[in-house]
Parts: structure tokens; C-alpha cells; sequence
């Protein structure tokens, strides 16, 4: 499939915006009419319609390259949203070889990925990169592995180490994120770093994601679905700028709700590395606006009922507080009280 890459912007002007083929394929987050937290892990294999993000290992879609023009620019302003530990470099090279396989054999006709024993070439069209390498050597790299390939793939990345019965984020490349901070979390352990999220604890989500994920075996990766909202299509929405995009959540009008508020769904994979036994977590993040979101009529409905009965505590944790009651109204014309059809996918 040859994909058609768009000139976009996630900031300032916003020119952002997601072409019909880019709506049906969105990860839909909500396979019923309501939400609570659950670990709702799943097997990472092909799945749903044809297009659709499920049906790649890694998946490539029309704003891969402006996604990683935003994400130069964030690494430009803030160096330390990409950050390694020494011990990690192992788990470096796992990731590089797991990314680039993944892109080539998924989308041959913008990646390429050559090898003659431990002397690699990599070829990515889209962004004009055609790199020679010794597998195993930064110093034939510009940059440590890590960062080098993850300034060529949607989404945030995370490895954690595996050791002491605990997972340790010892590594990451994340400037699109929900309101948290790689620079806060490096080194935390995985009950450290989902400390904010309410109600999860308490019913026993994150004890039973660390004992599932602690047995996650090499070649078997899982994904789930995680979500919040945004307003404007910004990717980077992070504590360190959130004087940026938190203002934003106070311009919701009736009349622009529909183009301003986003549903931000995050898609996040995890795989067992082959070297360093450390695990990747992705956390690949999709955007859609409300006026979007209604050109489906099955999620329109089901939107408007998680919204509108979510838990109080979910609310004020994901910041929805100031523009969910404009949001639930805006929707309600859209919600004609038919049942919905189980499942994420649409109608």
C-alpha cells in the first residue's frame, strides 16, 4: 500500500485533520457503552477490517511524517524526552532491529532494511534516510540506537528492565504523551509511575497488568487501548508544557466543540526483547475530532454514553472537568438511543 503522507501541523496553526480512510481505521477504544479501567490485554495479531491499525505489527499511517517532524522539533526544544540508562544498550539494539523489520516487511515501499551479517542498511523513504551500519556498534550510528530509529516511528516508546519480580523504566522516547513525564518517571518501577491513576489501584488493575506482564513471553506481544481527550489535535501535551496546552481546556464554546476537542486514543503494544529480556512498550497515539468521531454513527452514540456516564474520579483525573458537560451536549443531537453492536469496529 502506498501510502499518501500529509503536510500537517499538531501546533500553532493546527492544520491537522484525518482523511475518511484515517477515520475508519482510528483504534476505537470502547467495545461497549461504558468505561471503567481494566487491564484489557489482548493478543497483538491482524485483525479487523482491511487498513484498519490492528492489522500491523507496527503500524504506518498518512501522518508519519509530520509526526516526526513535530517530534524533532519537541527533541529540539527538550533533549530529555529521549533518555537511556547505561545498562540499556542491549535493549536498544532489540528495539532498532524489532523496528525496522517491522516497517520494511509492513510497508516495502517506503522501507527498506538490508543485511549482510552484522553490516545493515537501512532505507526510509518518506524522510530521505539511507543509512549504512554496523549491527551491535553505535559509534556507526549519529545517534545512540535507541533514538536513531525512533525519530523514524509513530509513537512514544518506553523499555522496561525486568529484574527483582519488578518492571523498571530505565528508557524511553516520549513526546506525545497524555500528561506525564519520562524525565520524572526514568528509574521508577511500575507501580511507581502509574501512581496518579485513580480507582485502578484500588480494584487491583496494576497488580494484575505486572504479574501478566512479568510472564510475557519473546515473539507473543499484546496490545490494549488506553484514551483521554484533547483540545486541538496537539500531540505533545506534557507536564513540562503544559502552560501550553492547558489554557486551551478553557475555550470550549458550543459552536466549537465539534473542531476542537479530540478524542485521544492510545494504542499501546508490548514486546518480550530476544537479547536484553527487557520489554518495549509502544504507546502509539491517534487523534480524531468530534466532528470526526460523528461521521460513524456507532461511535457516535457510544462517545456520548461513556462520556456521559463516566465515574466522577475518571473525569477530574483525565481533566475533562471544564468542557465534558459542552462535549456530552454537542453529542446528544448525534445519540438517537438505538442499541450499539458489540465491539470497537464500525458498523
Amino acid at each position: 500500500m502506498n501510502i499518501k503522507f500529509k503536510n500537517e501541523t499538531f501546533r500553532d496553526d493546527y492544520t491537522f485533520k484525518n482523511s475518511s480512510e484515517a477515520i475508519r481505521r482510528f483504534p476505537f477504544p470502547f467495545n461497549e457503552d461504558k468505561y471503567m479501567y481494566s487491564v484489557n490485554m489482548e493478543p497483538h495479531v491482524p485483525a479487523g477490517p482491511p487498513g484498519h491499525a490492528y492489522n500491523k505489527p507496527i503500524d504506518v499511517d498518512e501522518h508519519f511524517v509530520a509526526e516526526m517532524a513535530d517530534r524533532a522539533k519537541v527533541l529540539k526544544e527538550d533533549p530529555l524526552r529521549y533518555q537511556a540508562l547505561p545498562h540499556m544498550m542491549a535493549a536498544q539494539w532489540d528495539t532498532l532491529e524489532l523496528l525496522m523489520e517491522s516497517q520494511a516487511a509492513g510497508y516495502p515501499e517506503h522501507f527498506t532494511l538490508e543485511k549482510n551479517g552484522d553490516q545493515w542498511r537501512w532505507i526510509n523513504r518518506p524522510m530521505g534516510i539511507d543509512q549504512t551500519f554496523t549491527f551491535g556498534d553505535a559509534s556507526t550510528l549519529p545517534m545512540e540506537p535507541l533514538e536513531f530509529i525512533t525519530r523514524q516511528a509513530q509513537g512514544d516508546f518506553v523499555i522496561v528492565d525486568q529484574r527483582d519480580g519488578q518492571l523498571w523504566c530505565d528508557a524511553g522516547m516520549v513526546t506525545t504523551q497524555a500528561d506525564w513525564s519520562l524525565d520524572f518517571d526514568i528509574g521508577m518501577n511500575f507501580h511507581e509511575w502509574h501512581g496518579p491513576v485513580p480507582l485502578a489501584h484500588e480494584i487491583g488493575v496494576f497488580d494484575r497488568a505486572l504479574k501478566f506482564l512479568l510472564n510475557l513471553q519473546q515473539g507473543r506481544p499484546v496490545r490494549r487501548l488506553n484514551w483521554t481527550m484533547t483540545i486541538n489535535p496537539r500531540l505533545d501535551t506534557s507536564p513540562e508544557n503544559y502552560h501550553k496546552w492547558g489554557p486551551d481546556r478553557a475555550t470550549v464554546t458550543p459552536e466549537n466543540v465539534g473542531d476542537k476537542v479530540h478524542l485521544r486514543c492510545e494504542l499501546q503494544t508490548l514486546w518480550r526483547l530476544p537479547r536484553s529480556n527487557a520489554i518495549l512498550f509502544v504507546i502509539r497515539c491517534y487523534l480524531i475530532k468530534m466532528e470526526e468521531l460523528v461521521t460513524v454513527p456507532k461511535w457516535a452514540r457510544r462517545f456520548h454514553r461513556v462520556l456521559r456516564d463516566l465515574p466522577p474520579e475518571l473525569v477530574d483525573y483525565k481533566g475533562l472537568t471544564r468542557y465534558r458537560p459542552t462535549t456530552i451536549e454537542w453529542l446528544a443531537k448525534f445519540d438517537d438511543g438505538q442499541p450499539t453492536t458489540p465491539g470497537i469496529y464500525p458498523e
